[in-house]
């Protein structure tokens, strides 16, 4: 366990300090100090590394974004918008190796966590919203995971221009994000 934590720690270093390119096999083994060899003995290769430092950090947002929505008080649909693409963004900017992998290393198992993660926090947006009568009772889950997949792809255009996140970027999805689920919005009149 100590020498698995060692490879990611060192893979999390490299994706900091030198980006996604840097952070290869080879390099983390060299910052480890062992044979790459026995690095494919802990990992078959670099997504598997990605995915676990990309799962300890789903994990770390899960509980993020669980404790956000578990917060009393009935936002408006844009606070509420903003407050997931806040966290989101604080997330991202504190943990640049996450962001590096999340956007830039796209293998199909990286694709694959963040689709669950964007279906998973989708329903759990979904449900809060009409909890708060912020969104119509019959809302398809499929539009929460669509904002949210959609929200991913904007910040994968922020990130990619800017490496802490292009903020002119993060704005327009914000108001996308918003425009889009205000079409399932519950009218004013219905809530007051």
């Amino acid at each position: 366990m100590e020498r698995r934590r060692a490879i990611l720690a060192a893979a999390e270093a490299l994706l900091v300090e030198q980006g996604y390119e840097g952070a290869t096999l080879k390099a983390v083994s060299e910052r480890v100090g062992i044979p790459i060899t026995s690095v494919y003995h802990y990992f078959s290769d670099r997504h598997q590394v990605e995915a676990a430092l990309l799962q300890r950090h789903i994990g770390e947002l899960d509980v993020i974004l669980a404790a956000l929505l578990d917060e009393p008080g009935t936002p408006t649909l844009r606070a509420a918008v903003d407050a997931v693409v806040d966290a989101l963004l604080d997330y991202f900017r504190r943990h640049r190796d996450c962001a590096e992998v999340w956007f830039s290393g796209r293998s199909e198992l990286i694709d694959e966590l963040v689709q669950e993660f964007d279906r998973a926090q989708g329903e759990r947006l979904r449900v809060f919203l009409v909890e708060r009568e912020l969104l119509l009772a019959d809302t398809p889950p499929l539009v929460l995971q669509l904002a949210f997949e959609a929200g991913s792809r904007l910040f994968d255009v922020a990130f990619r221009t800017v490496p802490t996140g292009d903020d002119v970027t993060i704005e327009e999805a914000r108001r996308f994000i918003t425009a889009y689920l205000e079409t399932y919005s519950v009218p004013a009149a219905v809530r007051d």
